[in-house]
C-alpha cells in the first residue's frame, strides 16, 4: 500500500494536467466545434504523439529507466549518469532524423494518418482539410524532439522518486492552450487561423516543458554529462532491449494510425472520437499512467536487491488500488455518457448531434477502461525484469486484432466500432499479459485482492445506479448556462463518489489502518 504514496504524487500532477486538458477542450470545442478543421488540427497533433509513444514513452522509457535503475544502485551516480549521457545523444540523433525526414515530405508522408481528409474546399469556410493539416503538422512536428528528451529526463527524476516535475510537466501544453483559446475571446479569429495558432502553441509547450525538467535535474543534483551520439555498450545494451519495446510501440501506434486513417473518412468523425478519448482518458491518465511511472522504478529496485516477495506484494497492491480507482469511473462512464458529453461540451460550434455521436464512442472505452489501466499496471512487471519482449508480441497481436476489428466493425456499426474494438483487443492484451505472470510465478492474486475485488464492484455496480438516477433527477434543473450546469454535473458526481465510498467502508474493501499506512513515507 506505501505504493499509493509516490502514485498519488504524480497521480494529482496529472490530475491537475487532466483537468486543466478538460478546461482545453470544453473551450476547443466552443470555438472548433467537431468540423473539419478541428479533425485536420487534431491529426496534426496524433503525428508527433504517434512517434512521441513510440520512441520516448514506449520503447525508450520501458528500457532506459531499468538501466539506468541498475547503476544508480550498483555503480553510482557518475556511472548512471554517464549512461544517460550517451543515451540522451543517441535518443536526440535518432529523433532529430525523424523530424527532418517528415518537414520534407509532409504533404506526402501526411497521407499515412490522414489520407481521409478532404483534399477540395469544403465547408462554409471554403478551405482543404488535407492542406490545412499539413500546415499544422508542419508546425507541431517538433515537438517530439521535445518530448522525446523529456522523456529520458523524466526517467531520471522517477528513478530518484521525484516524480512532482516530471509529472506537473505536461501541465504546460494545456496552460499554453488555454491561453490561446481566451486570447479568442477578444481576436475573435477565423478557425483556421485559431487551430494554426494552437498548433504553434503545442511546440512553444515542448519547450516550457523541457525548461521545467532541467530545472528539477538541477533541484534533484543530477547531473546529465554532454556527449557525442556513439554506439558505447551501454547504448548498445538500451536499444537490444528498446527494439522490443520499439516494435511493441510501433505496432500499436500504427494500429493506431490505422484506426485514425479509418476514422478521417467520416467527417466529424476523429473529432467525435477525440473528445470520447479525452474524457476517459482523465481517470486513466490520473490511475494508470501514475501508477505504471511510479511501479517501475519500485519493481526494479525490489528485483535488483532480489526481494522478490516484496515485488509480488506491490503488484498485488497496485493491481488493488487500480480496480478501486478504476471500476466506479467505468461504471459512471458507460451509464450517463450523454449526460457528461451534452453538459461539458454541447455550445458554440459543437452541436447536439455531435454530443449524441461522442456519447456512443465514451461508452464503448468506458467498456475497456479498466483493461487500459490493468496494461499499465502488468507491462512494467515484464520492464523491470528486462524483458521487453514479451510485452512486445501481446502488443502486436492486440494491434492486429484491433486493426481488423476496427475496420469491420466500422463499415457495420459505425465510427464508434473503432472504440469498440480498441477496448475488445485491450481486454485480450491483458488476459495474455496476466496468463503469462501467472505461469512464470511473477504474479497471484493474494487472499486480499481475491477478498476487495469482488466487494468493489458491488460497490461500484451501485454507485453506477446511483448516479444514473441522480442524473436522470438533475436534468431539468439544467438551464443552459455554463457554470450553472457544470455545479449541477459535479454536485451529481461529488454524490456518486461519496456513495461508492460509503459502500467500499460499509464493505471493508480497505480498512482505515489500511489507508493511514498507504500514506506514511517510505524508504525509496
Amino acid at each position: 500500500m506505501k505504493l499509493l504514496r509516490s502514485s498519488a504524487v504524480v497521480g494529482l500532477m496529472t490530475l491537475l494536467s487532466r483537468v486543466l486538458g478538460l478546461v482545453r477542450d470544453i473551450l476547443l470545442a466552443r470555438y472548433l466545434g467537431a468540423g473539419v478543421i478541428n479533425d485536420a488540427l487534431i491529426t496534426a497533433t496524433k503525428l508527433p504523439n504517434l512517434f512521441r509513444r513510440m520512441f520516448a514513452e514506449g520503447a525508450f522509457n520501458a528500457a532506459f529507466v531499468p538501466l539506468y535503475a541498475r547503476r544508480l544502485e550498483g555503480e553510482g551516480e557518475e556511472a548512471a549518469n554517464n549512461f544517460a549521457g550517451e543515451a540522451f545523444a543517441a535518443l536526440f540523433f535518432l529523433v532529430a532524423i525523424i523530424v527532418i525526414a517528415f518537414q520534407l515530405t509532409m504533404p506526402i508522408s501526411l497521407n499515412l494518418i490522414g489520407g481521409g481528409l478532404g483534399k477540395v474546399a469544403t465547408g462554409p469556410e471554403g478551405v482543404i482539410p488535407y492542406d490545412l493539416a499539413v500546415l499544422y503538422a508542419r508546425i507541431t512536428m517538433p515537438y517530439l524532439i521535445f518530448m522525446s528528451l523529456g522523456a529520458l529526463f523524466s526517467g531520471m527524476l522517477n528513478s530518484k522518486n521525484h516524480f512532482a516535475i516530471a509529472a506537473f510537466a505536461p501541465v504546460f501544453l494545456n496552460v499554453v492552450w488555454i491561453g490561446f483559446l481566451i486570447a479568442q475571446v477578444q481576436m475573435d479569429l477565423p478557425p483556421e487561423r485559431l487551430a494554426f495558432w494552437l498548433a504553434v502553441g503545442m511546440t512553444v509547450s515542448g519547450v516550457l516543458q523541457i525548461g521545467i525538467l532541467i530545472y528539477g535535474l538541477r533541484r534533484a543534483a543530477i547531473r546529465l554529462p554532454l556527449k557525442r551520439p556513439r554506439i558505447t555498450p551501454g547504448v548498445k545494451r538500451l536499444f537490444t532491449l528498446g527494439v522490443p519495446g520499439l516494435i511493441a510501440a510501433g505496432i500499436t501506434q500504427i494500429n493506431l494510425l490505422v484506426t485514425h486513417n479509418i476514422a478521417t473518412l467520416k467527417p466529424g468523425a476523429p473529432s467525435w472520437l477525440y473528445y470520447s478519448d479525452r474524457l476517459y482518458q482523465l481517470p486513466l491518465g490520473m490511475i494508470g499512467i501514475a501508477m505504471g511511472i511510479a511501479l517501475l522504478p519500485t519493481l526494479s529496485r525490489s528485483l535488483r536487491a532480489e526481494r522478490h516477495e516484496e515485488a509480488m506484494s506491490t503488484l498485488n497492491r497496485a493491481t488493488e488500488i487500480a480496480a478501486f480507482l478504476t471500476l466506479p469511473a467505468a461504471f459512471a462512464l458507460f451509464l450517463i455518457p450523454d449526460y457528461l458529453i451534452s453538459t461539458l461540451f454541447e455550445r458554440g460550434r459543437f452541436l447536439e448531434s455531435d454530443s449524441i455521436q461522442t456519447a456512443k464512442a465514451l461508452k464503448m472505452f468506458a467498456l475497456g477502461l479498466p483493461a487500459f489501466v490493468l496494461i499499465k499496471v502488468l507491462t512494467p512487471t515484464f520492464f523491470a525484469r528486462e524483458d521487453t519482449r514479451t510485452p512486445m508480441i501481446f502488443a502486436s497481436a492486440s494491434a492486429v486484432v484491433n486493426a481488423g476489428l476496427g475496420f469491420l466493425l466500422f463499415f457495420t456499426i459505425g465510427f464508434y466500432g473503432l472504440a469498440l474494438a480498441t477496448t475488445l483487443a485491450a481486454w485480450g492484451n491483458v488476459a495474455c499479459l496476466a496468463v503469462t505472470q501467472r505461469k512464470r510465478g511473477h504474479f497471484t492474486l493474494d487472499s486480499a485482492l481475491k477478498k476487495s475485488l469482488p466487494k468493489m464492484v458491488i460497490a461500484s455496480a451501485l454507485m453506477g445506479a446511483a448516479v444514473y438516477y441522480l442524473a436522470a433527477l438533475s436534468e431539468p434543473y439544467m438551464n443552459g448556462h455554463m457554470l450553472w450546469d457544470y455545479t449541477v454535473m459535479i454536485v451529481v458526481c461529488a454524490l456518486g463518489g461519496a456513495v461508492y465510498l460509503a459502500l467500499s467502508l460499509a464493505l471493508r474493501v480497505f480498512s482505515p489502518r489500511e489507508i493511514r499506512a498507504a500514506f506514511s513515507k517510505s524508504k525509496p
